[in-house]
């Protein structure tokens, strides 16, 4: 392929023609080996760049600012960039210093080098079409990059909520399965009172679908962009209405209806949004750990446990004990959760480090962020197929554990009173005696048919007030 020569004003690089990038790019491979991901892992970015840099050419060409030979190419290259091509050629690490500009600089020159092929030049003849003068053009990183970010994040965002909804869809078929499941409620793990299995399981639904609200509503958030704010916010090097027409041109390429900020100099430094994003992220984490750790409670045993339910047998569990299946799908998702909790303070950290007019942090917001909603939309499938889908219910375990609960006996409560129910209660946990034959069959405090009526299904899962 051979090699070309590339400057910047800090000298020069020799890089392969294979390469669409250019010398900036050269600088960050040299100078950033963080996390051994490059932004190649997130092509719905790389789309946003496209996007991005699509608009500002064909806004720069309305102004008469940008040659429209040369926005044409720049559209050209930005739509083969929006279409997923090239993406193998953004190389630039996750985390990097210098609030994204290797991020972007990688954009500009992968499409100059693009665009020059349209026009028949060579990559790197940047007097033909530059990666700053014209590409970046009425641009800085400082609006540029995070423009694309909320795009792509705006994407990410929708994409983990296909995922948690499965998760809520699992859950609510499985309480239509378990609806005739009798079982014990518990508070502090100590039996309470009597509920259904498809009760829990349809509690698990309704708190994964607040999350997908709660989620939806953070997301309108990152749709108010600064493009045109330039440097700090103040526009400069951007002709006259410029951020207004690239706002409008976003809207129609991405189908966001994203809106420009009404104060730049605000909205280039603020990372609220960030913070509001991860926090809720960090709550769909929490409750989602929480219900991990109630089936792997409810599935425990199976002899010496709740086993109140089965979970899909996926490996075996044990190098050493024959026959131990573990509760692994949960525990996977746990662990995913801990991740997102803990991306949750980094976010909170770089968010709060930013100085003055710009926040530089912002590409390991958007490494956490990406991480985060990745990794936690792949256990919610993960969660659902292989575990939630496949779960069975003990019904004869869960029924018996009520009858020989002591906890039945609050609904003694109205009729002999709190009194009388706890010194019940009390004998039959000192005695190990059933609630039934103390209170109908020795004390004789309620008759065989109100004990029927108290302790039918019906009444136990929809329980009425029976006094006598």
């Amino acid at each position: 392929m051979g090699k070309r020569i590339e400057h910047d004003f800090l000298g020069e690089r020799e890089i392969s023609n294979e390469h669409y990038y250019g010398v900036q790019t050269v600088r960050a491979l040299e100078n950033f080996s963080i996390t051994g991901l490059p932004i190649s892992r997130e092509p719905l970015l790389i789309k946003a760049f496209g996007v991005v840099k699509k608009a500002a050419a064909l806004a720069n060409k309305d102004l008469g600012v940008l040659d429209p030979t040369i926005a044409d190419a720049i559209v050209y290259a930005s739509d083969r960039l929006i279409a997923g091509e090239f993406v193998e050629h953004f190389v630039s690490d996750m985390i990097q210093g210098g609030a994204g500009t290797s991020c972007n600089m990688n954009a500009n020159e992968v499409i100059a080098n693009v665009g020059l092929e349209y026009l028949g030049k060579k990559k790197g003849e940047y007097e033909f079409l530059h990666p700053n003068n014209h590409v970046n053009l009425a641009q800085s990183t400082n609006d540029a990059y995070p423009t694309a970010f909320r795009i792509a994040l705006y994407h990410k965002i929708d994409a983990f909520c296909v995922a948690l909804q499965h998760v809520q869809e699992s859950f609510s078929r499985k309480s239509e399965e378990f609806s005739e499941v009798l079982k014990m409620g518990r508070t502090q793990l100590q039996d309470a009172v009597p509920m259904t299995l498809g009760e829990e399981f349809h509690a698990f639904a309704t708190t994964i679908g607040e999350d997908v609200q709660r989620m939806r509503e953070v997301q309108s958030l990152i749709t108010e962009i600064n493009i045109g704010a330039t440097a700090i916010g103040t526009g400069v090097n951007a002709p006259q209405g410029y951020a207004a027409l690239a706002t409008k041109y976003i809207a129609e390429i991405s189908g966001i209806d994203v809106k420009l900020s009404p104060d730049l100099i605000e909205a280039t430094v603020d990372t609220g949004a960030y913070v509001q994003i991860s926090g809720t992220l960090k709550r769909c984490a929490v409750k989602l750990s929480k219900i991990c750790n109630d089936l792997r409670l409810l599935s425990s045993g199976p002899r010496c446990g709740f086993n109140e339910i089965n979970l899909p047998a996926m490996q075996p569990g044990s190098s050493i004990m024959p026959g131990k299946v573990n509760p692994v799908i949960p525990e996977a998702m746990n662990q995913t959760c801990f991740y997102v909790i803990g991306a949750d303070l980094t976010i909170t950290m770089a968010a709060e480090a930013g100085q003055l007019q710009l926040n530089v942090m912002e590409p390991v917001i958007g490494f956490a962020l990406f991480t985060s909603l990745d990794y936690l939309a792949k256990a919610c499938v993960m969660l659902a197929d292989k575990c939630i889908d496949g779960i069975t219910a003990n019904a004869d375990v869960t029924s018996n554990m009520v009858m020989n609960s002591i906890g039945i006996v609050t609904l003694l409560n109205p009729i002999i009173g709190y009194e009388a129910s706890a010194s019940i209660a009390k004998e039959a946990l000192t005695t190990g005696k059933s609630v039934h034959s103390i209170a109908v069959l020795e004390r004789k405090v309620i008759t065989q048919e109100k004990w029927d009526e108290l302790y039918s299904f019906e009444n136990l899962v929809h329980p009425k007030f029976i006094t006598t």
